[in-house]
């Protein structure tokens, strides 16, 4: 991990293109419901938040353990969301 100002632009980057993925499914099936569509973008939101949030933390013991387990949980969730991209149908 470089620095904590790359990886605030990984978890913008990484939860900004999950968002995108989501806009372009929802415009190439403009015929499909898009409720699940709309709760994958709240999620990345709320995961984005939470992330900043836990980035953003001061006096911390271990620093590269606590940026270490912020990229990880980035790379778990961000994961998940692009399973449930997959799965809409």
């Amino acid at each position: 991990m470089a620095n904590v100002r790359d990886l605030k632009k990984d978890i913008n980057y990484v939860l900004g293109d999950i968002i995108e993925a989501v806009y372009v499914w929802e415009y190439s099936n403009t015929d499909k419901d898009t409720k699940q569509s709309e709760a994958i973008i709240d999620e990345a939101i709320v995961t984005f938040d939470e992330l900043i949030a836990k980035v953003n933390i001061k006096h911390i013991e271990n620093p590269k353990a606590h940026f270490k387990s912020v990229n990880e949980e980035l790379e778990t969730k961000g994961r998940a969301l692009i399973e449930k991209i997959n799965k809409l149908g």
